[in-house]
Protein backbone atom coordinates (compact mmCIF):
# COMPACT_ATOMS: atom_id res chain seq x y z
CA UNK A 1 0.00 0.00 0.00
CA UNK A 2 1.27 3.17 -0.63
CA UNK A 3 2.27 5.62 1.99
CA UNK A 4 0.72 8.71 0.74
CA UNK A 5 -3.02 7.46 -0.05
CA UNK A 6 -4.56 8.97 -3.39
CA UNK A 7 -7.65 7.37 -3.29
CA UNK A 8 -9.41 5.90 -0.19
CA UNK A 9 -12.49 4.07 0.02
CA UNK A 10 -14.57 3.57 2.93
CA UNK A 11 -18.32 2.70 1.87
CA UNK A 12 -20.63 1.08 4.54
CA UNK A 13 -23.46 0.48 2.50
CA UNK A 14 -24.56 0.30 -2.02
CA UNK A 15 -27.61 -1.03 -2.78
CA UNK A 16 -30.47 -0.88 -5.91
CA UNK A 17 -33.67 -0.73 -4.25
CA UNK A 18 -33.92 -3.71 -1.55
CA UNK A 19 -30.93 -5.14 -2.58
CA UNK A 20 -27.51 -4.48 -0.81
CA UNK A 21 -24.81 -4.77 -3.01
CA UNK A 22 -21.68 -3.24 -1.04
CA UNK A 23 -21.34 -3.58 2.66
CA UNK A 24 -18.27 -2.39 4.37
CA UNK A 25 -15.51 -1.93 1.32
CA UNK A 26 -12.79 -0.15 2.83
CA UNK A 27 -9.07 0.34 1.40
CA UNK A 28 -6.89 3.20 0.22
CA UNK A 29 -4.29 3.34 -2.83
CA UNK A 30 -1.54 5.75 -4.35
CA UNK A 31 0.05 6.05 -7.15
CA UNK A 32 0.09 2.17 -8.18
CA UNK A 33 -1.55 -0.46 -10.53
CA UNK A 34 -5.07 -1.99 -8.22
CA UNK A 35 -6.86 -4.89 -9.99
CA UNK A 36 -10.34 -5.92 -8.18
CA UNK A 37 -11.07 -9.50 -8.74
CA UNK A 38 -14.00 -11.58 -8.23
CA UNK A 39 -16.83 -14.03 -9.03
CA UNK A 40 -20.21 -12.33 -11.18
CA UNK A 41 -22.48 -10.37 -8.77
CA UNK A 42 -19.57 -9.47 -6.27
CA UNK A 43 -20.15 -5.72 -6.57
CA UNK A 44 -17.05 -5.41 -8.21
CA UNK A 45 -18.93 -2.95 -11.39
CA UNK A 46 -20.50 -1.34 -8.64
CA UNK A 47 -17.96 -0.32 -6.93
CA UNK A 48 -16.90 1.66 -10.00
CA UNK A 49 -19.88 3.56 -10.48
CA UNK A 50 -19.84 4.61 -6.43
CA UNK A 51 -16.26 5.79 -7.29
CA UNK A 52 -16.93 7.25 -10.28
CA UNK A 53 -20.12 9.56 -9.59
CA UNK A 54 -22.34 7.08 -11.09
CA UNK A 55 -24.11 5.53 -8.65
CA UNK A 56 -24.77 8.29 -5.92
CA UNK A 57 -26.62 6.68 -2.93
CA UNK A 58 -23.99 4.66 -1.20
CA UNK A 59 -23.44 5.57 2.12
CA UNK A 60 -19.78 6.36 3.86
CA UNK A 61 -16.49 8.17 2.02
CA UNK A 62 -14.64 8.38 -1.08
CA UNK A 63 -12.06 10.71 -1.39
CA UNK A 64 -9.72 11.35 -3.71
CA UNK A 65 -6.62 13.38 -2.82
CA UNK A 66 -8.62 14.24 0.51
CA UNK A 67 -11.75 15.36 -1.61
CA UNK A 68 -14.96 13.64 -0.75
CA UNK A 69 -16.82 12.33 -3.77
CA UNK A 70 -19.72 10.55 -2.02
CA UNK A 71 -22.90 11.47 -3.85
CA UNK A 72 -21.08 13.92 -6.01
CA UNK A 73 -22.14 13.96 -9.91
CA UNK A 74 -20.02 12.35 -12.43
CA UNK A 75 -19.19 15.69 -13.50
CA UNK A 76 -18.28 16.81 -10.34
CA UNK A 77 -16.18 13.58 -10.30
CA UNK A 78 -14.09 13.96 -13.17
CA UNK A 79 -13.48 17.43 -12.86
CA UNK A 80 -11.74 16.60 -9.00
CA UNK A 81 -9.49 14.02 -11.50
CA UNK A 82 -11.18 10.37 -11.84
CA UNK A 83 -10.55 9.28 -15.51
CA UNK A 84 -13.23 6.31 -16.45
CA UNK A 85 -13.32 3.69 -19.15
CA UNK A 86 -16.74 2.06 -18.26
CA UNK A 87 -17.09 -1.90 -19.34
CA UNK A 88 -18.42 -2.12 -23.05
CA UNK A 89 -16.05 0.55 -24.38
CA UNK A 90 -18.98 3.13 -24.93
CA UNK A 91 -17.55 5.02 -28.20
CA UNK A 92 -19.10 7.01 -30.81
CA UNK A 93 -19.76 4.83 -33.86
CA UNK A 94 -20.69 7.83 -35.79
CA UNK A 95 -17.70 9.86 -34.74
CA UNK A 96 -13.88 9.35 -36.33
CA UNK A 97 -10.78 8.83 -33.66
CA UNK A 98 -9.64 12.02 -33.92
CA UNK A 99 -13.09 13.79 -33.03
CA UNK A 100 -13.17 11.91 -30.09
CA UNK A 101 -10.61 13.89 -29.09
CA UNK A 102 -11.73 16.79 -30.31
CA UNK A 103 -14.88 16.56 -28.64
CA UNK A 104 -13.24 16.81 -25.34
CA UNK A 105 -13.21 20.61 -25.44
CA UNK A 106 -12.05 22.35 -22.82
CA UNK A 107 -11.56 19.32 -20.36
CA UNK A 108 -9.08 18.25 -22.50
CA UNK A 109 -5.50 18.77 -20.42
CA UNK A 110 -2.83 20.22 -22.37
CA UNK A 111 -0.41 17.68 -21.57
CA UNK A 112 -2.09 15.05 -23.45
CA UNK A 113 -2.51 16.34 -27.04
CA UNK A 114 -3.75 13.76 -29.30
CA UNK A 115 -0.27 12.95 -30.64
CA UNK A 116 1.14 11.65 -27.30
CA UNK A 117 -2.40 9.27 -26.91
CA UNK A 118 -1.07 7.89 -30.20
CA UNK A 119 2.43 7.60 -29.20
CA UNK A 120 0.36 5.13 -26.34
CA UNK A 121 -1.41 3.54 -29.10
CA UNK A 122 0.29 3.43 -32.35
CA UNK A 123 -2.27 1.27 -33.89
CA UNK A 124 -4.97 3.96 -33.07
CA UNK A 125 -2.77 6.67 -34.15
CA UNK A 126 -3.40 4.35 -38.19
CA UNK A 127 -7.13 4.36 -37.65
CA UNK A 128 -7.39 8.15 -36.65
CA UNK A 129 -9.39 9.28 -39.65
CA UNK A 130 -11.91 5.84 -38.76
CA UNK A 131 -15.33 5.87 -37.90
CA UNK A 132 -15.00 4.27 -34.23
CA UNK A 133 -18.02 1.87 -35.74
CA UNK A 134 -15.41 -0.10 -38.21
CA UNK A 135 -12.53 -0.41 -35.60
CA UNK A 136 -11.77 -4.00 -34.14
CA UNK A 137 -12.88 -4.15 -30.42
CA UNK A 138 -9.18 -4.05 -29.22
CA UNK A 139 -8.97 -0.81 -31.48
CA UNK A 140 -12.45 0.70 -29.49
CA UNK A 141 -10.58 -0.21 -26.38
CA UNK A 142 -8.07 1.79 -27.11
CA UNK A 143 -9.80 4.78 -27.67
CA UNK A 144 -12.07 4.24 -24.63
CA UNK A 145 -8.90 4.64 -22.80
CA UNK A 146 -6.95 7.23 -24.75
CA UNK A 147 -10.43 9.31 -24.36
CA UNK A 148 -10.01 9.10 -20.65
CA UNK A 149 -6.35 9.76 -20.30
CA UNK A 150 -6.69 12.97 -22.51
CA UNK A 151 -8.06 14.95 -19.83
CA UNK A 152 -5.04 14.12 -17.75
CA UNK A 153 -6.72 12.26 -14.30
CA UNK A 154 -4.94 11.26 -11.66
CA UNK A 155 -7.00 8.02 -11.06
CA UNK A 156 -7.85 5.89 -14.05
CA UNK A 157 -10.37 3.45 -13.30
CA UNK A 158 -11.47 0.89 -15.67
CA UNK A 159 -14.22 -2.08 -15.75
CA UNK A 160 -13.61 -5.36 -17.33
CA UNK A 161 -10.75 -3.88 -20.09
CA UNK A 162 -9.85 -7.03 -21.28
CA UNK A 163 -13.77 -8.20 -22.24
CA UNK A 164 -14.07 -9.65 -25.30
CA UNK A 165 -10.59 -9.52 -26.41
CA UNK A 166 -7.71 -11.21 -27.87
CA UNK A 167 -4.73 -11.94 -25.76
CA UNK A 168 -2.63 -10.48 -28.23
CA UNK A 169 -4.41 -7.36 -27.93
CA UNK A 170 -4.26 -7.56 -23.76
CA UNK A 171 -0.63 -7.62 -24.07
CA UNK A 172 -0.91 -3.89 -25.71
CA UNK A 173 -2.79 -2.18 -22.92
CA UNK A 174 -1.08 -4.18 -20.14
CA UNK A 175 2.02 -2.42 -21.51
CA UNK A 176 0.43 1.19 -22.41
CA UNK A 177 -0.73 0.99 -18.60
CA UNK A 178 2.57 0.22 -17.21
CA UNK A 179 3.93 3.39 -19.77
CA UNK A 180 1.04 5.49 -17.84
CA UNK A 181 2.23 4.24 -14.30
CA UNK A 182 5.52 4.57 -15.00
CA UNK A 183 4.76 8.47 -15.85
CA UNK A 184 4.17 9.02 -12.07
CA UNK A 185 1.13 11.07 -13.11
CA UNK A 186 -1.94 8.67 -12.54
CA UNK A 187 -3.21 5.59 -10.27
CA UNK A 188 -4.87 2.59 -11.77
CA UNK A 189 -7.57 0.82 -10.36
CA UNK A 190 -8.98 -1.92 -13.08
CA UNK A 191 -11.80 -4.53 -12.24
CA UNK A 192 -11.28 -7.72 -14.33
CA UNK A 193 -13.11 -10.97 -14.79
CA UNK A 194 -10.21 -12.17 -16.17
CA UNK A 195 -7.64 -13.07 -13.55
CA UNK A 196 -4.74 -14.02 -16.19
CA UNK A 197 -5.68 -10.43 -16.99
CA UNK A 198 -5.50 -9.24 -13.67
CA UNK A 199 -2.13 -10.37 -12.40
CA UNK A 200 -0.68 -8.96 -15.02
CA UNK A 201 -2.50 -5.33 -15.31
CA UNK A 202 -2.10 -4.67 -11.20
CA UNK A 203 0.54 -4.62 -8.58
CA UNK A 204 -1.55 -5.27 -6.43
CA UNK A 205 -5.30 -7.68 -6.31
CA UNK A 206 -7.82 -7.35 -4.05
CA UNK A 207 -10.38 -9.91 -3.65
CA UNK A 208 -14.55 -8.83 -3.82
CA UNK A 209 -17.05 -11.44 -2.60
CA UNK A 210 -20.64 -10.59 -1.61
CA UNK A 211 -19.66 -6.95 -1.64
CA UNK A 212 -16.78 -6.55 0.69
CA UNK A 213 -12.91 -6.75 -0.50
CA UNK A 214 -11.91 -9.90 1.75
CA UNK A 215 -8.63 -10.30 0.75
CA UNK A 216 -5.61 -7.74 -0.37
CA UNK A 217 -2.08 -8.74 -1.44
CA UNK A 218 0.50 -7.92 -3.66
CA UNK A 219 -0.13 -9.60 -6.91
CA UNK A 220 3.40 -12.24 -6.26
CA UNK A 221 1.75 -12.95 -3.03
CA UNK A 222 -1.27 -13.90 -4.80
CA UNK A 223 0.13 -16.04 -7.44
CA UNK A 224 1.35 -18.27 -4.92
CA UNK A 225 -1.70 -18.44 -3.01
CA UNK A 226 -3.71 -21.20 -5.15
CA UNK A 227 -5.67 -22.11 -2.67
CA UNK A 228 -7.23 -18.33 -2.54
CA UNK A 229 -7.41 -18.49 -6.20
CA UNK A 230 -9.98 -21.69 -6.18
CA UNK A 231 -12.17 -21.24 -3.18
CA UNK A 232 -13.00 -16.95 -4.32
CA UNK A 233 -12.35 -17.31 -8.55
CA UNK A 234 -13.03 -21.14 -9.10
CA UNK A 235 -9.12 -21.28 -11.08
CA UNK A 236 -6.75 -22.94 -9.83
CA UNK A 237 -4.46 -20.69 -10.90
CA UNK A 238 -3.49 -17.97 -13.11
CA UNK A 239 -2.92 -19.52 -16.17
Amino acid sequence: MSDQALLQVDVTSAAYGTAQVLQGVSFEMGHERVAIVGRNGMGKSTLCKVVTGLHRTARGSVCLDGTDLLGRSAAFVGRAGVGYVPQGRRVFASLTVDEHFTMLGPHRDPSWPSQRVYDLFPQLARRRRSLASNLSGGEQQMLAIGRAVAVGPRLLIMDEPSEGLAPLIVDGLIDACSSLLNTGEMGILVVEQNLHAAVRLADRIMVMVRGQVIIDMTTDEFLTRTDLQEAHLGVSGSS
